[in-house]
């Protein structure tokens, strides 16, 4: 069995059910973290309708608070989310301004981690984008239509 996530007519993927099931648990998560809702779902009928309006401004939200992030553990556990959700957003045509995320969007660092050699903040700039598009592009060859 699979479900599907989808746009109008458009297949933008075709997870099995339990990758489906693990990556709309993982959103919940980030949805109460930024207190927005993703967009995505609920899932019925093996079906996950995405309201794309809805969907980027979520998109953008994670990415910036991903980018503000410095904490190794809560870039490990929130760098395959965020790359999913990269790809979802390229295949529904959403346009992600890498450019602005870049120039530190708006906000506080959060998560800093702190160790005996001082804070450790993102990383610089060009490389923190450069980084999710290719753990994105990776993950896209396995996300099937």
């Amino acid at each position: 069995m699979s479900q599907y996530f989808d746009i109008g007519d458009e297949t933008l993927w075709n997870p099995s059910n339990g990758a489906a099931r693990l990556f709309l648990r993982q959103v919940e998560v980030f949805e109460a973290e930024l207190e927005l809702p993703s967009g995505l779902g609920p899932m019925r009928n093996d079906e996950c309708r995405i309201d794309p309006e809805v969907f980027g401004v979520f998109v953008h939200a994670l990415l910036a608070r991903h980018r503000r992030t410095g904490h190794p553990i809560v870039l490990a556990l929130s760098e395959s989310v965020v790359g999913v959700v990269v790809v979802l957003a390229r295949r529904a045509g959403i346009d992600i301004d890498w450019e602005r995320l870049e120039a530190f969007p708006d906000g506080p660092l959060a998560d800093v981690q702190v160790c005996a050699a001082g804070a450790s903040g993102p990383g610089e700039g060009g490389a923190w984008a450069a980084a999710v598009r290719a753990r994105a592009a990776e993950l896209s060859r396995g996300m099937a239509r």
